[in-house]
Order: C-alpha cells, then structure tokens, then sequence
C-alpha cells in the first residue's frame, strides 16, 4: 500500500491552472483533472488545503499598472481567487470529496470565513479546505497566503505546482537552453540569487516558519501530485536557511 510522505500539505495553484491552454477563464476540463488528482491524495489518507491564485481572472499588478488604485486593484484579484474557489469546490464535490471554502474576506452567504481552528477540525475530519480571498490585505500575494496559511495550520509541506516548468531553474529554461535546474535550493539562496518561485515576503515566511517548498510541474499525465506526495524527488525542493 501506498504510504503517503506527508501528513498535511498545501497545494498551491496558480490561477493560469485553471485556465489551461484557454489563457483566460475557468477551463471546466482542467478543473476536474485537477480535482481527480486532489482525490486520489485525499484516498491516502492526506490532509490537503488548497490556495489558488486568480490570475486567470484578474491580477492586481497589472490593473496598477494600469493606473488603478493599487488597494482596490488588488481586491478585485482577491475576488477573482473566490470564484476560482467556488469552481474547484462544485467539482471536487461533484466526485465525491468533501470539501469547505473559508475566505479571508467576510462573504457568509458562498462560504465560511477563514478561522484557524475551524480549518484544522475541517482537515482532520477529511475535508479538503480551500483558502480563497488571498490574506484579505492588499499588497499581498497568493504566495504569501499559501506560506501563512500553511505555517497556521501547521503544514508539513508547501507543493507549488507550476504550469509547463518542472522545478527551479538559475534562468528562464523557454528563453534560454543552456538554463540549469535545481534539485534542492535555500530559501535565503532565493531571496539572494532573486529566483522567480515565491515572492520574497513568502520566501522569508517559509524559511522563518522552516516550512519546506516543493515545486514541480503539474500534470494530469505524470500524476505529479501523488508522487510527490508519496516522497518520490521530482521538481525543486526549497527548505530552511
């Protein structure tokens, strides 16, 4: 049988995953792969929450950049990550996972706020939980709420699943051939070297909280999220100082 490496973990998807090959949007095909492989975790007995970004909706950056107020910028952002949350609870609920959303920003009617210990009982009880509305702060990213989130809810591992690149690399591998990829990193080697894997307001709250961070590709075909799940070394590990 099967024997899961960790006991609890944060998954953390980018919007764009969910988007797939559209670019933009909720892609319902992809939601249910991703669903699909969530369950498969959950089967083994792992306490999984989730944190998604909405960058398939809305990104706060770029409406600044735009000349929009940065704050309700990135508010807007923290609203396109509910509804991605909303999407991804109908479809894990829809094969049989149980599943709670808790927002960081007060919205009873859709879902629960975000309180600590009600999220933890809803993990152990089996409960896949979805942290949506990023910190409830503007200026924060989704990054950041994944390493909060994880480090309050005491998390074994973040596992950030990337779109068509499968760990870290020392540059962008589309742009340049000769990239090298990283097997096992510092957090303070990202921060110093300005790596693109988390934000550094993430990077320092996961080295503070010594909350390891896996990053590798996430997809349907390689089952990539089991693996790394049962321990095998795929992607980029990123621990302590």
């Amino acid at each position: 049988m099967d024997t899961p490496k960790y006991k609890r973990v944060v998954l953390k998807l980018s919007g764009e995953a969910l988007a797939g090959t559209d670019g933009f949007g909720i892609n319902p095909g992809v939601v249910n792969s991703i669903s699909a492989q969530v369950k498969e975790v959950v089967e083994l007995g792992v306490e999984v929450a989730i944190v998604v970004g909405g960058g398939n909706i809305w990104r706060g950056k770029l409406g600044s950049e735009m000349g929009m107020d940065r704050a309700a910028a990135d508010y807007m952002g923290m609203l396109a990550t509910v509804m991605n949350s909303l999407s991804l609870q109908d479809s894990l609920e829809n094969i049989g996972v149980a599943t709670r959303v808790q927002t960081s920003i007060d919205m009873r009617q859709i879902a629960e706020p975000y309180i600590r210990r009600k999220a933890i009982r809803h993990l152990e009880k089996g409960r896949v939980v979805i942290f949506a509305g990023g910190t409830g702060n503007p200026y924060f990213s989704t990054d950041t709420t994944a390493a909060l989130r994880a480090a309050e809810i005491e998390a074994d591992v973040i596992l950030m699943a990337k779109n068509n690149v499968d760990g870290v690399y020392n540059a962008d591998p589309k742009l340049d051939a000769n990239a090298v990829k990283y097997e096992e990193l510092s957090y303070l080697d990202v921060i110093k070297e300005g790596l693109q894997v988390m934000d550094s307001t993430a990077s320092s709250l996961s080295m503070d909280n010594d909350i390891p961070l896996i990053v590798f590709s996430f997809e349907e075909k390689d089952n990539n999220v089991k693996r790394v799940i049962l321990g095998e070394k795929i992607g980029t590990t990123v621990r302590g100082k």
